[in-house]
């Protein structure tokens, strides 16, 4: 058997298994055509689980360097062994600010990186039929895991070498890198930054749906409401709340502040003399409407970039991504 695990190596036996294959292969050890050994003699002869033989094959099979045949076993389909990085990306769902935090993180990638983009849509099930149908498929995984819970369990079934957490974390995802944001104390210092201009107001209005915004928001504006005895109230839509004078209304999504900005001019109130509005997440909309709105904001470039370069060079970091206030003309 031309295939060889060093026991005293700390990578991962999959990754032997497939660096050791595309060793022989180059070698000449195994030419085109040649049969492989079976998934059960490797696992005997390494003493290694099933998965782990099936993990290797499978990321050998997707890059098309191998080929199975029902009833016969894996064959060399190729002696180039040179095939490109497969990226897996799991977004809860696509807006504007994550259609930069996409195209930054391509652009900061080595050429020749495929990147498949995949979404659950906040859906449970969703989530774990694309990480599952994907096993051993990828070499790298980007994973969105949002407010969803459990997600823990599925995602340990992937090499936990292979694993980045992206935007949101759980503390159950702690062993794995990850670029995120620190929702609770992004919000809190936002809000600080705009102090003078809220004081204005009578009273902080949060639209907040639990399903898809983050928990740490929540905690994040509550404490600098008690901190600074600010009144606020917290509302799924804004269907719950008749709008007063008065009122400053904080948004964390683009379809609900387009809404308010209908609400508000239907009321013949004015942005910013009336009501006034702070968006959560940055986008070139929000600088040009209405003169501008206020956002809090991460920087969904810079996070792209992280990502790019971690996963790049291989690096096990956990980051928390810059949050800045972008003032304009809605308070």
């Amino acid at each position: 058997m031309n295939i060889h695990i060093d026991e005293n190596n700390r990578e991962p036996k999959y990754k032997q298994l497939i660096k050791s294959i595309e060793k022989a292969i180059l070698n000449g050890d195994y030419k085109r055509g040649d049969v492989l050994p079976s998934i059960n003699s490797v696992k005997s002869r390494f003493s290694i689980s099933r998965d782990t033989v099936l993990l290797a094959y499978g990321n050998l099979k997707l890059r098309g360097i191998i080929q199975s045949v029902p009833g016969k076993g894996y064959y060399v389909k190729t002696e180039n062994v040179s095939t490109k990085e497969r990226v897996f990306l799991l977004f809860d769902e696509f807006n504007s600010f994550k259609e930069d935090l996409y195209n930054s993180f391509l652009r900061n990638l080595e050429e020749g990186v495929e990147v498949d983009i995949y979404f659950h849509h906040f859906n449970t099930t969703i989530f774990s039929k694309l990480i599952f149908d994907n096993i051993g498929v990828y070499n790298s995984y980007v994973i969105m895991p949002a407010n969803l819970q459990d997600t823990n369990l599925v995602i340990e079934k992937l090499p936990a070498d292979s694993v980045y957490i992206l935007d949101q974390t759980q503390k159950e995802l702690s062993r794995y890198p990850c670029v995120v944001q620190n929702f609770k104390e992004d919000i809190n210092f936002g809000l600080t930054e705009s102090i003078q201009q809220l004081e204005k107001y009578k009273k902080l209005v949060f639209v907040y749906l639990k399903e898809k915004q983050p928990k740490e928001l929540l905690k994040g504006f509550k404490k600098f409401c008690k901190t600074h005895q600010f009144e606020y109230e917290i509302i799924r839509s804004l269907d719950e709340k008749e709008m007063t004078k008065g009122d400053v209304y904080l948004i964390p999504d683009d379809r609900t502040l387009i809404r308010l900005i209908k609400k508000i001019k239907d009321k013949k109130f004015v942005i910013a003399d009336d009501i006034g509005i702070i968006s959560y997440n940055d986008t070139l909309l929000k600088e040009i409407v209405e003169g501008g709105i206020t956002t809090i904001s991460t920087d969904f470039n810079k996070m792209g970039e992280n990502l790019a370069n971690m996963i790049m060079k291989k690096e096990r970091k956990k980051i928390n991504n810059p949050c800045r206030l972008v003032e304009r003309n809605s308070l």
